[in-house]
């Protein structure tokens, strides 16, 4: 802001020195047209004392109204003919002031004055303005100036997309309340050989995307925008990676599938270029779910959601209210999280949506089956769960009663009055467990498909998915407290690794699950490649302008009780079956001794109610026969 005061006052002298010279110049042409016309110059033109006072009076009336009509103001903006027009007008009512003002003070000036110094004065003030502009955006562009109104920008990718994006950058300039007008373009990379050194649009094409972190340094760039829409999922992993590197914000065009698919009438392209998620670092495309299976499966109906609040269930609620469901049932024990989707609901739906929020634990069989013989939702998803390893490591018998003898009221209860489907929200970590969490949800998993092997109206179904990002407890919100907060970033094993997915995906998986279920099968998602956590911390930290090690400490702790360095999605004996969405694969059904099961989850109940810790792990070790437990 500081050059930005500098140069307002430089352009204020400059407009004073201006009006004098074209005063003084004005006088001269007139003196010397006289000479030559062999007219008195005093008839034409004014005494040398008369045009001192005449030049002070001009420029205190010019720069006046200059200010008030906010030529200043004007100083880092594209000039428009309308900024153009109000310094001419200006200049000519601050003349017109300074002659009327001379006229009564008994000294006026000649007509040929007059005339001529508006002409000299607006045509000098207009050019000045014109050619400061072009030499500011000039030294600007190359970095030899800063300007705090403009974000310096390189563009990734010099091909259709860039264009669109150039050509927008340019259309914004005449709309002063476009947010893409402080967007300077100052250059491009390309991985193309061909267009390395060449100029798109007038912006030069600097090097390829593996120099991104150098020419943002030598460039002094302040946003990279990513503008490969048809990039592949392992290009865009690795340029995102240079990207994060760079220490820049980053805005990105979203992949080709999803360009212009909202509505259809978008036909701008920075109105979708979006700042940069961690998501994006995953280096795969946003699962694309059967949105037409979806809503013939909600549209018209009661949907129960248990675990309504937390991260899983509130955003399953906001997919189902978009569906048209005849009622949405809320069922949470925890009131903060509950009152919170409650409320964003109202906002965005008023009295169009039928809401019933309620403060209950599926633990509570009597007030769940009273829940249920009031409501009959014709749809359960159940979503409530103790789901942080290392404290279900502490309090196993807890984990136990919440999520196994919840999901067991549940399905009774579904069975009891007669829910069409019952869909199940499970983890990776339920595939070969090593900590107590992961057993539960293995028992849990064990008991939806012995109640789909028992027959029935209601069709039971369960659904399996790795890490979802920025859900509570994950470890995308931790790290981003701990790095704004200033402290080390830390991760268990610079080894461990997971797989990740958003929200939404991991609910649209819910949702078309449930829509495309007969009933037993375990839904699994294809989530691509792992990613290491290491890495995950180290790309978080960059897009922060931070550099990993230096700026911001990574510690590593160990891994925690339970905790496995890598994750597997399905066990070994159910294998896959292929679904129509190519990212959704079944696992097969394991039979399940319905006789053992129901005796040991009445031996495991007797033992939970003593809150025998150590005997709860052995019962659940007993029961899940992939379970090793590590205690590390």
């Amino acid at each position: 802001m500081k050059n930005f005061n500098i140069r307002k006052v430089f352009l204020m002298v400059a407009d004073v020195v201006i009006l004098a010279l074209t005063a003084l110049l004005s006088n001269a042409l007139l003196s010397w047209y006289g000479i030559i016309t062999n007219q008195t110059t005093l008839e034409i033109a004014l005494q040398p004392i008369r045009i001192f006072g005449m030049i002070g009076m001009i420029s205190l009336f010019c720069f006046l109204l200059l200010f008030v009509f906010g030529a200043y103001n004007k100083v880092w903006k594209e000039l428009k003919a309308n900024d153009i027009l109000m310094c001419a007008l200006a200049v000519a009512l601050g003349l017109a002031l300074s002659f009327i003002f001379a006229y009564f003070m008994d000294k006026p000036a000649t007509i040929e004055f007059m005339i001529l110094d508006m002409v000299l004065s607006v045509a000098a003030i207009v050019s000045f303005r014109l050619a400061f502009r072009r030499t500011v955006v000039q030294l600007v562009r190359a970095g030899e100036i800063t300007n705090e109104e403009y974000d310096r920008t390189l563009i990734v990718g010099a091909g259709k997309a860039a264009q669109m994006i150039l050509q927008e950058i340019k259309n914004a300039r005449s709309d002063s309340n476009n947010p893409s007008n402080i967007i300077m373009p100052v250059c491009m990379v390309d991985d193309d050989p061909s267009k390395y050194h060449t100029r798109v649009m007038g912006i030069d094409v600097v090097g390829r995307t593996k120099d991104i972190p150098l020419v943002c340094r030598q460039y002094n760039i302040e946003l990279v925008i990513f503008a490969i829409p048809s990039c592949s999922e392992e290009d865009r992993k690795r340029i995102m990676g240079y990207c994060s590197e760079s220490g820049c914000r980053i805005k990105t065009v979203p992949y080709l599938s999803q360009l212009f698919q909202d509505d259809g009438e978008n036909t701008q392209i920075l109105s979708q270029v979006k700042d940069i998620k961690i998501e994006d670092l995953l280096g795969r495309p946003p699962i694309l779910f059967n949105k037409k299976k979806i809503r013939d499966f909600i549209y018209g109906k009661t949907c129960l959601v248990t675990g309504g609040g937390g991260s899983i269930g509130s955003e399953l609620v906001r997919q189902i209210a978009k569906y048209h469901p005849e009622q949405i049932v809320i069922v949470d024990i925890y009131e903060n999280n509950a009152y919170d989707i409650q409320q964003e609901l109202f906002i965005d739906y008023g009295d169009a949506l039928n809401l019933v929020t309620l403060i209950a634990s599926v633990r509570d069989y009597n007030k769940m089956d009273e829940i249920m013989r009031e409501y009959h939702p014709q749809v359960v998803f159940h979503a409530a769960a103790h789901k942080h390893v290392p404290l279900m490591e502490t309090s196993p018998t807890e984990a136990v009663k919440n999520n196994i003898f919840g999901t067991l009221n549940m399905v009774n209860l579904a069975e009891k009055y007669r829910a069409e489907k019952f869909v199940m929200i499970s983890t990776d970590k339920a595939v070969n467990p090593t900590n107590v969490m992961g057993a539960t949800k293995r028992c849990c998993e064990m008991i939806v498909q012995y109640k789909s092997q028992q027959g029935g109206s209601t069709e039971f179904v369960t659904t399996r998915f790795g890490n979802v990002l920025g859900s509570n407890g994950s470890v995308i919100p931790l790290f981003r407290k701990q790095i704004e907060a200033g402290r080390p970033v830390t991760v268990t094993d610079p080894n461990i690794i997971r797989y990740f997915m958003t929200i939404p995906e991991a609910v649209s998986l819910v949702l078309e699950a449930g829509a495309i279920a007969k009933g037993g099968e375990i839904f699994v998602l294809d989530m691509g490649d792992p990613v290491k956590i290491t890495t995950l911390a180290e790309n978080l930290i960059r897009m922060y302008g931070k550099v990993p090690y230096r700026d911001v400490e990574i510690k590593f702790t160990g891994l925690r009780p339970g905790e496995k360095l890598y994750e597997e999605l399905l066990m070994d004996e159910e294998g896959l079956q292929k679904t129509e969405n190519k990212k959704i694969f079944i696992g097969n059904q394991i039979d399940i001794d319905a006789e053992k099961l129901l005796s040991q989850l009445d031996e495991l109940h007797q033992i939970v109610e003593t809150n025998d810790n150590d005997a709860t792990v052995k019962k659940l070790e007993s029961m899940v026969d992939t379970f090793l437990h590590v205690t590390n």
